[in-house]
């Protein structure tokens, strides 16, 4: 049996990591645009050193597994998979508690994204 989602669909978010990963990688910058449908995600993104970048998986429950792919200002390519933790921060937004590694390069680590609101 799949565990019900307690947190609403992601569809139309935009997200930005809490703060700035190693050089040349996702930072504050970064904004990501996710997408839903049926336990489908999918999410494109760009800023700071990445040029491009998307990732496509699955939800089940609070819980996103993805694989990502993206180009960075330098020309290089690099691409990885993600475990990610939906959670409901007391404003309401929603945050991303993200386990990854690398696939084509050695690393890995954790990460923080949130919710962007548009300033009024």
């Amino acid at each position: 049996m799949t565990a019900a989602p307690t947190v609403p669909s992601l569809d139309g978010l935009v997200m930005a990591p809490v703060e700035d990963q190693a050089p040349g990688q996702v930072g504050t910058r970064t904004r990501f645009t996710y997408h839903e449908q049926d336990g489908v995600i999918w999410a494109d993104y760009a800023g700071g050193d990445v040029v491009r970048g998307q990732l496509i998986g699955t939800r089940e429950g609070d819980e996103l597994d993805f694989r990502y792919v993206q180009l960075k200002t330098d020309g290089e390519t690099a691409s990885g998979h993600c475990v990610s933790r939906i959670e409901v921060l007391d404003d309401g937004r929603i945050r991303l508690r993200e386990t990854w590694e690398w696939e084509s390069r050695p690393g890995s680590g954790t990460s923080v994204v949130e919710q962007v609101t548009p300033d009024l």
